[in-house]
């Protein structure tokens, strides 16, 4: 019995992409595209408009795609690319507003055992300001360091600090009230 390689390699897959290769653009967009719509997701409420963004996204993946080092995580990269997307994307809209408010407190880790639904965690951050969603998304979600956030999106490091801060105050007290209304004592 002969075996066939039905799944090419990443780095291949990328290469014949670079080529122009349809099939191997569109296996790309197979594998990765739920999840880089779930990020775009993140930042943009309209799941319409966050599909808009991803394709968009997704047509500078094919057009950078030469300049993939092979260095690190192919799906790393291309997240990077549909976040720095969804920020343009809402620079555009002008959606998002930055206070220059630099007073900060740290908190301490979540101590809050998580009773909700996926969607119901989802539409608390959708709540949130524009400017405390996209740093709170950044920060605890991506993972990217309060400086980093800074340099992406024009603002002090300080102001980095203080959106998470109030965005995890909102948070919190969102979650509160969405216990008490679950819990039936609102």
């Amino acid at each position: 019995m002969k075996v066939i390689n039905l799944h090419i390699a990443e780095k291949e897959l990328i290469e014949q992409a670079i080529e122009s290769n349809r099939h191997a653009q569109h296996q790309i967009y197979s594998k990765f595209s739920p999840k880089m719509l779930g990020v775009c997701r993140q930042y943009i409420k309209d799941m319409h408009l966050a599909e808009d963004v991803m394709i968009t996204a997704f047509m500078k993946v094919f057009v950078s795609l030469k300049n993939f080092k092979h260095e690190g995580s192919f799906e790393g990269w291309v997240r990077r690319i549909m976040v720095n997307e969804c920020i343009s994307f809402l620079r555009v809209q002008k959606k998002v507003k930055f206070l220059e408010d630099e007073i900060y407190t740290e908190e301490s880790g979540n101590t809050t055992e998580s009773q909700f639904s996926v969607d119901e965690i989802q539409f608390l951050i959708d709540n949130l300001p524009d400017g405390y969603k996209m740093v709170f998304n950044l920060y605890a979600i991506e993972g990217y360091k309060h400086h980093e956030i800074a340099e992406l999106l024009g603002i002090k490091e300080g102001t980095s600090k203080s959106q998470l801060s109030h965005a995890r105050k909102m948070l919190q007290n969102n979650i509160s009230k969405l216990k008490n209304y679950t819990n039936g004592t609102e």
